[in-house]
């Protein structure tokens, strides 16, 4: 195990819960030889969190909710281990709703269960001393404070990194792991929507949070996409909503048919960017969509699958059989070797988010 690493940004408060952070080249996991490895890195479990909060499920109820969470658990592991993190009041009920085989239940204080984004985002590299891994603790404000309180899932991924016994690295800068894709080979995607929105990092520059992205997570080539789905309003466009990546400089990317959809103009700006990166784009066409009590859309993305060992993880719109079956079909020509496990997409959808948003991987710790 090496040494820990001081936090690459030193910083003074200027305002409450905002920073100004001079960035230091010396520091960060990438000083170390360290860097995110791609989702279709060998994986040694996944993270879930079990819903906690009962107002998040707009639409839908906590225990729709929970029913849907206990199927994705189940899916994830039947091909790798999956650690389970519930609250200690909700940890009895996860426990009579899960598999137990394959699954350690973890009893954590939580407020949400988007573990994608309150969660640790792991990096790996070999060094002198052999394989290593850190775990990257961003801080977390809840999508902007859409949501509190949120305390308790600010702390979660330091308490996860603890009990996984994995090196921790904190850094200030504002980031959930659904704001950003990587292939593993220094490339990483995101959205100046979500990036750079004033509730996230309102004093960094454009400049200042590549640098910490680059210090942290090993990337030397950020792309940048303009915008999220315009449904996208709790987490002010994630790009796991848009764009996936299916191998090394290889993006899936969404796109709609319909000129007149409201996402036309932005999904089409999406893949010329990627383009002119450099990238080889899969334009993906097909995107459910449900509503809630209120009139709101809600989209039901199916690149926000979840790659597993040997496996993919994918939300189904539930309202076109014949949609799902063939986005269904067409991963699976995109994924070859994968088996593909279709899971119920429109419950996680109401909540914010979609399989991807729930899961959180823990790569493997030794390439041996």
């Amino acid at each position: 195990m090496f040494a820990p690493i001081p936090r690459s940004l030193a910083h003074a408060a200027v305002a409450p819960g905002y920073a100004r952070f001079v960035v230091t080249e010396a520091s960060g996991a990438r000083a170390a030889g360290l860097r995110m490895p791609a989702e279709w890195a060998p994986h040694e479990r996944t993270l879930i969190a079990w819903p906690a909060r009962e107002e998040a499920w707009r639409g839908a109820s906590i225990e729709q909710a929970r029913d849907v969470h206990a199927q994705v658990v189940a899916a994830v592991a039947a091909f790798e281990p999956v650690t389970l993190v519930a609250d200690p009041a909700h940890a009895d009920d996860a426990r009579r709703r899960v598999p137990s085989e394959n699954v350690e239940l973890l009893a954590l204080p939580l407020d949400d269960s988007w573990l994608r984004d309150s969660g640790p985002l792991i990096v790996t590299g070999v060094g002198g001393g052999g394989f290593s891994r850190a775990g990257i603790d961003f801080r977390f404000n809840a999508w902007g404070e859409a949501f509190t309180p949120y305390d308790k899932d600010a702390e979660v991924a330091r308490r996860l990194l603890d009990h996984l016994g994995i090196e921790r690295y904190a850094s200030p800068l504002v980031l959930e792991g659904g704001s950003i894709a990587v292939d593993g080979t220094g490339r990483l995607v995101t959205t100046e929507q979500c990036l750079l929105h004033p509730n996230r990092n309102p004093l960094l520059t454009r400049e200042e949070i590549e640098r910490e992205l680059s210090l942290h997570l090993g990337v030397e080539q950020i792309v940048w996409l303009g915008h999220g789905l315009v449904e996208d309003t709790d987490t002010d466009g994630h790009v796991d909503n848009v764009c996936a990546f299916l191998a090394p400089r290889h993006a899936l990317v969404q796109t709609v048919a319909d000129e007149a959809d409201p996402n036309h103009a932005h999904l089409e700006d999406n893949a010329r960017r990627l383009r002119d990166a450099g990238l080889e784009v899969e334009r993906w066409d097909l995107l459910p969509r449900t509503a809630r009590p209120d009139g709101s859309v809600v989209a039901i993305p199916y690149t926000n699958f979840y790659l597993c060992n040997r496996a993919a993880i994918v939300p189904l719109g539930e309202q076109d059989p014949d949609m799902d079956a063939e986005a269904l079909r067409r991963l699976g020509a995109l994924l070859p070797g994968r088996e593909l496990v279709g899971v119920p997409g429109r419950v996680l959808a109401l909540g914010g988010g979609g399989v991807h948003c729930i899961t959180q991987q823990v790569p493997a710790g030794d390439r041996r």
